[in-house]
């Protein structure tokens, strides 16, 4: 008799953005092994992969273009691949983050076909602070977390070109995609920080773990 998996190893992609300590703390947290990597061969080990990032769209898709193919290739493998949220932005297609800092045109990993748009000038941006998570479709990452609140800092947000593509949904003035994912399931983000989320965040995390565990 096989006995189960009861950890994971999850490779948080270092590609100079993002809040590495406490992702990994919140990861270790929810139970998986932790590995720091610049090395996007040793994706290929991973049960699952994390792409954190705060900043701006384009330095981030600039830094992680070493990564871009092997990315995609772990997407495509059917890896679970979590972006958190600038790292949720860049699964998109495109940002008008880009173009309004004059950037011209930034290419995302196009993992979910869409654009990152900035709230309307009648907001204030960025929206910062705990807001509500509204469900409206059956994910693993968010079993037990409908009506539940999470951290946020941003200035933009994702619009899929699929509805079918939004997980979870927040409030801010619009009804804006807070948790997204992929046709296959594999592939998704939330634009809050689920290591600043408190235990509503380690809920995220540990059900990303066992996805990774039982996929």
């Amino acid at each position: 008799m096989s006995v189960r998996q009861t950890t994971a190893d999850v490779v948080v992609v270092d590609y100079g953005l993002g809040n590495l300590r406490s992702v990994t703390r919140g990861l270790e947290r929810a139970g998986a092994d932790v590995t720091l990597s610049e090395d996007p061969a040793e994706f290929d080990a991973a049960d699952g992969v994390v792409l954190p990032g705060v900043g701006a769209f384009s330095e981030g898709m600039d830094n992680a273009g070493p990564f871009r193919d092997a990315l995609v290739e772990q997407a495509e493998a059917g890896t679970p691949l979590f972006g958190i949220c600038l790292g949720m932005q860049m699964l998109l297609t495109t940002s008008e983050e880009a173009d309004h800092a004059g950037q011209g045109d930034a290419e995302g990993l196009d993992l979910v076909p869409g654009k990152n748009v900035r709230f309307s000038r009648d907001q204030t941006v960025p929206h910062m602070g705990w807001n509500e998570l509204d469900v409206v479709r059956d994910h693993p990452l968010v079993e037990g977390v409908d009506g539940e609140y999470a951290y946020f800092v941003h200035s933009y947000y994702a619009v899929p070109d699929d509805e079918g593509a939004t997980v979870a949904t927040t409030d801010y003035g619009v009804d804006f995609a807070s948790v997204v994912a992929n046709e296959a399931g594999n592939v998704f983000g939330t634009q809050f920080h689920p290591e600043k989320s408190g235990e509503t965040g380690l809920r995220i995390l540990r059900n990303f773990v066992d996805y990774c565990i039982d996929r």
